[in-house]
């Protein structure tokens, strides 16, 4: 595994050295070339003024902001230069949080975070020890390909992971959703649901976490490469019923799922019937 990045880790006087990795396996997703469909060549990507029409090379292309309808303020290169934050190559700590703080939509990427060399190994899982046993991550910032980042860094299994987090004004408003209305909740109906969800309780790590799409798109690879003919299966429209029966019926299918299997009736093992037999004879004819 290959770091992306290499610097220290500061909270107060204490400095780790640490190196950060990619957390997520991008090599494994299945990526297109677009051809052409008459003889299957490689489309390439032209670059053409909307204005003119004229195809232009890199050096002609500038960024722009749209301030108003087709009105742009042009940057050059070196104007980015006045706003580009300089990489301490330093997590500096602001402080530590509890977990249940951040909100889920705030997380964005995972790396894993190690420690630089032998030396810092000791003071690396100090930190990872002490973050598990309290509870909380810690709240810094980082510079990475020339913007600053807030990330989170916490335990994970025999490390430490670290996040970037988005910023709460990147975020829409839940309001914005369309069709969102107060509603009143039957109580009855509640408390199904609510005994749903209890009968159909389990653990993720129960739970097949599994690109079933990204293997489905392999075999259809596979198939076209072998000339095989692939045939789709047709999909069913789901019954849509009351929603009383609905969940009455889902917890009666939940509890029969779970029900443990008795075991099987069947008939006797016919060794243990021939050893009952001359039990039943030897005790007969003592008595008599």
């Amino acid at each position: 595994m290959r770091a992306i990045w290499k610097g220290h880790i500061r909270f107060s006087l204490v400095t780790i050295p640490i190196r950060v990795y990619n957390a997520v396996e991008s090599g494994q997703t299945i990526r297109f070339n677009q051809l052409h469909k008459e003889d299957n060549g490689r489309v390439g990507y032209e670059k053409k003024c909307k204005v003119c029409g004229e195809t232009l090379k890199t050096e002609a292309i500038v960024k722009g902001y749209e301030y108003e309808p087709d009105q742009y303020v042009v940057f050059a290169n070196d104007d980015f230069e006045q706003v580009r934050l300089k990489s301490t190559k330093v997590i500096e700590m602001e402080g530590f949080v509890e977990a249940d703080q951040v909100h889920q939509t705030l997380y964005d990427s995972p790396y894993y975070v190690g420690p630089d060399g032998p030396v810092a190994a000791k003071t690396y899982n100090l930190l990872s020890a002490a973050l598990e046993k309290t509870g909380k991550l810690g709240v810094g910032r980082v510079v990475l390909r020339d913007r600053e980042d807030v990330v989170l860094v916490g335990p994970h299994e025999d490390g430490m992971i670290l996040y970037r987090i988005r910023y709460p004004e990147t975020l829409r408003a839940m309001n914005g959703v369309p069709m969102l209305e107060p509603a009143e909740t039957n109580d009855d109906e509640l408390n199904l649901a609510v005994n749903l969800i209890d009968s159909m309780a389990t653990n993720l790590a129960d739970i097949e976490m599994k690109d079933r799409y990204q293997d489905a798109l392999k075999e259809l690879i596979h198939a076209k490469i072998d000339g095989k003919e692939v045939v789709a299966a047709a999909e069913e429209e789901p019954q849509i019923i009351d929603i009383m029966s609905a969940l009455k019926q889902s917890i009666e299918q939940s509890q029969s799922d779970r029900r443990p299997m008795k075991a099987a009736e069947g008939k006797k093992d016919p060794v243990k019937r021939v050893e009952k037999a001359k039990k039943t004879r030897a005790k007969k004819a003592k008595v008599a």
